[in-house]
């Protein structure tokens, strides 16, 4: 009898320990598509509007990172692991974005999704309506002033006739701006030159056929050449005679090697996307929360490149414009 007494008190006390470690906090996943500054920057400003909403990770929630760095059968393993685990969803980019709406909705789980880093929700299915999205997922939108950026074609280079849009094939979200960019183009009566790359072993051989034979060289939004603006500025130096500056999509792509943009900040993306979550935690309906895009763009001017490498005079005026001037 002492034993059977024994073997109960050890099981009780297992149960009770058991019981005791569950972990009651918001379980808040993050799939981040691959790692780069932008997306990095989006996930960072994420959490800190959580802690500003009272939402502090490893207190009253528990926040979960997962990055599959682009590789499809990773994401999809992740996005189901996310998926059964977590209260509520940050999703990265496009890509994971639908790989964790897609499996939310297989497994039948109704957890609030929120998005970021996308371009175009509606075109990803990933919503039915921006200002209702109705369900259970929500975000923001990173579509670039792509008129803003378009201006600045003939700003840099008065004399340009064509410009050459580089991105990579497999991004969506990269062809749905180069798009909006070719019509924007047309209306300024310029002409447009579309090269793209598979892989970033293509960026030399595309990037220096391209430049041959445009004034000036616009990058929408692209995972792949955002995260390797390095390399893209390497193939811009070997061909520097050319004098073809690059405009991009956000700040942190000229920091890192292009030439200068109206760009919009990837930290305050994501900050305003925690923002929302901090709503749905606090009870409102993902769906009833319009999809937002952020609205403060700056000008920012690599200068030094501009005079430097491609020899080129930089308007004063763009220049007094300018929010930032690298030197």
């Amino acid at each position: 009898m002492k034993k059977i007494g024994l073997f109960i008190l050890m099981v009780t006390t297992l149960l009770v320990t058991v019981a005791c470690s569950k972990d009651d906090r918001i379980q808040v996943g993050i799939l981040q598509f691959l790692s780069h500054e932008d997306l990095d920057q989006a996930r960072i400003g994420f959490i800190k509007a959580l802690e500003e909403e009272g939402f502090v990770d490893g207190d009253n929630i528990k926040i979960t990172v997962l990055n599959p760095q682009a590789d499809a059968q990773t994401m999809q393993t992740q996005a189901a692991q996310l998926v059964r685990n977590s209260d509520l969803i940050l999703a990265i980019a496009t890509p994971a974005a639908v790989s964790v709406v897609n499996e939310a909705k297989d497994k039948g789980r109704n957890i609030p999704i929120l998005f970021t880093a996308v371009t175009d929700p509606l075109d990803a299915k990933l919503v039915t309506s921006l200002d209702k999205p109705g369900g259970n997922v929500t975000g923001t939108s990173d579509l670039n002033p792509i008129v803003d950026q378009m201006s600045l074609v003939k700003r840099i280079k008065p004399e340009a006739e064509t410009v050459g849009i580089l991105y990579t094939s497999s991004e969506t979200n990269s062809k749905v701006q180069a798009d909006l960019a070719v019509a924007e183009l047309t209306r300024l009566g310029l002409a447009n030159k579309i090269s793209t790359i598979n892989t970033l072993s293509d960026l030399p051989h595309v990037f220096g056929e391209l430049a041959k034979d445009v004034d000036v060289i616009y990058i929408p939004s692209d995972n792949l050449l955002a995260s390797s603006m390095g390399a893209v500025e390497v193939e811009l130096k070997k061909h520097a005679n050319l004098q073809v500056p690059i405009i991009t999509t956000t700040i942190l792509q000229v920091e890192n090697g292009g030439t200068l943009t109206f760009g919009l900040s990837y930290f305050n993306l994501g900050r305003q996307t925690g923002t929302m979550a901090a709503k749905i935690l606090n009870g409102t309906s993902a769906g009833n929360i319009a999809v937002e895009t952020i609205e403060e763009t700056e000008l920012i001017i690599n200068k030094k490149q501009l005079e430097e490498v491609l020899n080129l005079e930089i308007p004063q005026d763009l220049l007094d414009e300018a929010v930032i001037i690298l030197e």
